[in-house]
């Protein structure tokens, strides 16, 4: 089993980039905290970010997903993972919660996720939805604060450039479909 992350800004195509993945046939599961905030707004609260529950929550589905997808024997392509909640937790200025925390202890000892992780660069902008409601500079905090995250709990980075879809598409499956060496 090998199970990658495709993380990066917020806004930079890593959901474009994971449709194409799926349609070319990789088992791809979406991120949590885009769903945890489609539901909260789809039941009439407009910044569930706010609330304290809301990075356990997070991890609560990330945790779930993951467990869900382990049952095939596939390589899996994850849209974040708990080390990006622990970014998101550092750029709310909110604590690492002890949720957060023994989370991340057990995708490290368990060496859930591949240790070379897929970081989607910018595309020079950021569009807002419901969901993603930050400017382009913040944006780039956050994707810093994503790199020093990574780092810190032992990630090697391999950065997707900025470009056209399928350019990009194309370098994550390459890195992907490497035969284990």
């Amino acid at each position: 089993m090998r199970r990658y992350v495709l993380t990066g800004t917020p806004g930079a195509g890593k959901t474009s980039i994971l449709r194409c993945l799926a349609k070319q046939g990789y088992e791809v599961v979406e991120e949590a905290a885009t769903a945890v905030i489609g539901w909260a707004q789809a039941q009439g609260e407009g910044e569930p970010w706010t609330r304290a529950s809301f990075i356990d929550e997070i991890v609560e589905m990330q945790k779930q997903r993951q467990l869900a997808a382990s049952a095939t024997d596939s390589v899996q392509v994850f849209d974040r993972s708990p080390v990006c909640t622990h970014a998101l937790a550092n750029y709310l200025g909110r604590p690492v919660s002890r949720a957060l925390t023994a989370e991340i202890e057990r995708i490290t000892a368990e060496e859930i996720y591949e240790r070379q992780v897929l970081f989607v660069r910018n595309q020079g902008f950021c569009e807002p939805t419901s969901a993603r409601r930050i400017s382009f500079q913040d944006s780039l905090v956050f994707e810093k604060i994503h790199e020093e995250s990574y780092r810190a709990f032992g990630f090697e980075l391999i950065y997707v450039p900025a470009g056209d879809l399928a350019d990009r598409v194309a370098a994550v499956s390459a890195v992907i479909s490497r035969p284990v060496s």
